[in-house]
This record gives C-alpha cells, sequence and structure tokens, in this order.
C-alpha cells in the first residue's frame, strides 16, 4: 500500500510541475502567434484528450516522467502557406528565446508563489537548541555544549533546526570553517575539508556530533502493532520498560537503542505492570535501513512527547513580506541548486546523491503524509530544481536551445543543423548517463 501511495503521490507532484513548465511554454508561445498543435503531460500513449478552438489538443499520456508542448515548425513536417506565419521557427530568435525560457520562468514563478503561501498561512519551527553533544565529536571540541540555542551559522540567523540543516547543506564539499553563534553570543569554528564529499545522503548533525533536544519520554508503551515482536513477548500498553539485560532504563530513547542494537537477539526485560514488576523476553524483528544498516525493531510506540512551551512556534507574515522572503527563498535555493550541481562536476559532492524516481516518490509521499506545510515545500523545492537543470546549457533542454538562440543572435544566423544534430546526441548520452546513475542510486538505496 505504501508503494501506491508513493507512486500517487509521484503522479500527482510531477503532474502539477510539468503542468506549470509546460503551459510557461504554451501561453508566451500563444502570445508570440505560434500555433500549438499539442500540449501533453506524460509521454507516450494517450490516456484522454480534448481539442480546443484553436487546433491544440490537450492531452494526458500514460507515462508521467514529463511532457512537452509541440508546436507548428517547418523543421519537423511541411507547413501550409497560409500558416507559415504561425511557425515557430519563422519567429524572431527574441521571441523563441523568450519561449524556451518560459517553461523554467513558470517554475520559478510557481515556486515564489508556493512560498509565499507557506508564509503566508505559517511556518511551524522548532527552537534549534542542543540536546547533547557527543564528548569525541568536532562540536565538541568547538566548545558547543547541550542546553544552548543555535541562533546564527556562518553569521546567517536561524529559528529552528529546519533552517539550521538548510545553512550545513550548503557548506557540503566545502574546506574551511563553519561557524555557529549561540544564544551567549559565543562564536564556535568548526575546522572542515571537502566535508562530507564522499557521503550519501550525509546527516550533518550527526556527522558533527550535535544532537537536537528532546523532552525525556518515559518507557511506558501507548501503542503496540498488531502480530508485531512487542506484541507476541506478551507486552501490553501501559507497560513500563524498567531494565533491558539488566541496564536501567530512563527514558523510551534507551529502549530504543536497545531494541535498534540487537535484531534477532532475545532481550531480557523488566516491566511495571499495575504494580507488579515482570519478568518478558522479548526478540525484536530486523529491518535493514537505506544505508544497507540492519537494525531491530519491535513495533511499540509511546505517547507522542511535548515540547516545553516557547520551543514551537508558528510565524505567519503579512501578504507583502511573505512575497519578498518567498522570493528570496526561491532565489536562494536556485543558488544552493547551482552550486551543489558545480561541487558534484568538481567530485566535492558524491555522485550517490543524485536522486531518481523512486527517491522522489517516497519523498513525496513522506511530504504529503506530514501535511500541507510539507508537501507544498516540496513542491517549491522541486520545482526550483526543474528550473535550475533546465537552464543547463546542455541541447535537448531549455538552456541548451537558448544557447543555440544566443549564438544565431550574436552571428546573425543560426546555428548549423548539423551542429545541433551534434549537441543532442551530446545532450541525450549525458542525460542518460545522469538518469542511469540516479535510477541506480534508487535501486541501491532500497
Amino acid at each position: 500500500m505504501s508503494a501506491l501511495y508513493s507512486l500517487l503521490a509521484l503522479v500527482v507532484t510531477l503532474g502539477i510541475l510539468v503542468t506549470v513548465h509546460e503551459y510557461g511554454h504554451y501561453w508566451v508561445a500563444r502570445r508570440c502567434g505560434v500555433k500549438v498543435l499539442r500540449f501533453s503531460v506524460g509521454f507516450g500513449k494517450i490516456l484522454w484528450s480534448r481539442t480546443d478552438r484553436h487546433g491544440c489538443e490537450f492531452a494526458i499520456a500514460a507515462i508521467p516522467l514529463g511532457g512537452y508542448v509541440k508546436m507548428l515548425d517547418e523543421r519537423e513536417g511541411e507547413v501550409s502557406t497560409e500558416l507559415l506565419d504561425q511557425a515557430f521557427n519563422r519567429k524572431t530568435v527574441w521571441q523563441r528565446m523568450a519561449i524556451v525560457l518560459a517553461g523554467p520562468a513558470a517554475n520559478i514563478l510557481f515556486a515564489i508563489f508556493a512560498y509565499w503561501i507557506m508564509f503566508m498561512t505559517g511556518i511551524t519551527q522548532v527552537k534549534p537548541v542542543i540536546g547533547d553533544i557527543q564528548a569525541d565529536s568536532i562540536a565538541y571540541d568547538s566548545g558547543l555544549r547541550g542546553g544552548q540555542e543555535i541562533i546564527e551559522v556562518d553569521d546567517e540567523a536561524v529559528g529552528s533546526w529546519q533552517e539550521v540543516h538548510y545553512q550545513l547543506l550548503k557548506r557540503l564539499g566545502d574546506t574551511g570553517e563553519i561557524v555557529f553563534t549561540t544564544d551567549d553570543k559565543e562564536q564556535h569554528s568548526i575546522s572542515i575539508e571537502r566535508w562530507l564529499s564522499d557521503k550519501e545522503e550525509p546527516n550533518a548533525l550527526n556527522e558533527l556530533g550535535i544532537t537536537p533536544y528532546r523532552p525525556s519520554v518515559p518507557a511506558i508503551l501507548a501503542e503496540l502493532q498488531p502480530d508485531m515482536p512487542a506484541e507476541q513477548a506478551g507486552l501490553k500498553t501501559g507497560d513500563q520498560i524498567l531494565k533491558v539485560n539488566n541496564i536501567a532504563i530512563n527514558e523510551w530513547y534507551d529502549f530504543v537503542e536497545q531494541v535498534k542494537a540487537h535484531p534477532g537477539q532475545a532481550l531480557a526485560l523488566s516491566v511495571l505492570r499495575a504494580e507488579s514488576t515482570l519478568e518478558i523476553t522479548l526478540i525484536p524483528a530486523s529491518k535493514t535501513a537505506e544505508n544497507s544498516e540492519t537494525f531491530g525493531f519491535a513495533g511499540a510506540m509511546v505517547q507522542a512527547p511535548q515540547l516545553p512551551e516557547g520551543f514551537v512556534e508558528v510565524r505567519q507574515f503579512g501578504v507583502f513580506e511573505s512575497i519578498g522572503r518567498a522570493a528570496y527563498k526561491t532565489w536562494d535555493m536556485s543558488i544552493v541548486t547551482l552550486e551543489s550541481i558545480g561541487k558534484m562536476l568538481q567530485g566535492l559532492l558524491s555522485v550517490k546523491n543524485l536522486s531518481g524516481p523512486i527517491t522522489i516518490a517516497k519523498v513525496a509521499n513522506a511530504s504529503a503524509q506530514a501535511g500541507f506545510e510539507a508537501f507544498i515545500g516540496f513542491l517549491a523545492y522541486i520545482s526550483v530544481m526543474l528550473a535550475v537543470v533546465n537552464l543547463l546549457p546542455i541541447p535537448v533542454l531549455d538552456g541548451g536551445h537558448f544557447l543555440y538562440y544566443v549564438i544565431e543572435a550574436v552571428k546573425g544566423s543560426p546555428v548549423s543543423e548539423k551542429v545541433q544534430l551534434a549537441g543532442l546526441k551530446l545532450g541525450m548520452a549525458l542525460l542518460m548517463m545522469v538518469m542511469f546513475i540516479a535510477i541506480f542510486n534508487d535501486i541501491s538505496r532500497i
């Protein structure tokens, strides 16, 4: 069922973003007087179509991994004399530039709109208060300690763990220093060299040795999953775990660590139930994570902890302030995406971080389940990535076509068909290689 939900989330996500992208091309093409023959969301067999009064066929196709706008063009077939003025290739080079740039521009505008909605409706933020620092970590050596609140990363103000993560994301593959400023106005510098360049899906906080603050949660069971090890062992809701293999359990996270560390191994539990202490044997089941690490799980849950008052806040902004924040967020995301691509080409980031449709589907599903704020933020993020990637000067992408038109504008004549054909083959080869790596990474994670 989870796979089905992920597939549905992928179709919805790509359906929205592809429609936005292609509508940008369509809208500007129509304004430039180009006859549009087909507007398709998806590739392959047409599942549904409708033709408007202008003769444009709007279609939904079977493979939801993209889309296209087919325009009247003499290079793709014979055009009748009365329609020559509506052919794409007959338009000025400036009009053709505008048409190819319109798709990425539409994605950028959509991202700004999505972030605008987020800022107006409110963003949930958890204060970046440190819970614990590993004693042998580089964060500990810098002077960071539990209980401190991070207020700046590299002189950029942060008000939530999400913003801390985002600032650290910018530094992946870098050499230099990461500077944390805490609420006591102290600065803590951490030296890095090609930071996490060889890591797949790096967890920056874990690598630094920082654990976010979390409230103490007693190991009292609130829910048991049917036919899972905890229920099979005889545990019941309301039970409090006191010891595991004679190791005292002070809170829920202690119990979780013991279970995770002993997949398939018998654990001797001391359990408090209705003022009586029972001895119960639990054998955690085994599960393999995306990084191939095997861990144990029991199928038991506790009541969701409540953070102290003031740790969580919902920040809302006015209509006009939200526009400014949304535009800046989109610009910043665009720069970070472009820098990440550059780092990957330089070998400063592992290509294992490339993700394909399977990973996108899983993240889309998780975002949708997390609620409106998470899902619309995910849509904005993917929309920015789609815009930036499409603007790369690679033949077959919008950026490649734009490059040809810039050359045409400078030299006064179109790029030769021979050069365009060679570029097309090169561009297709590059895209196929990237897609192969991304899909291989997806399958490896499974």
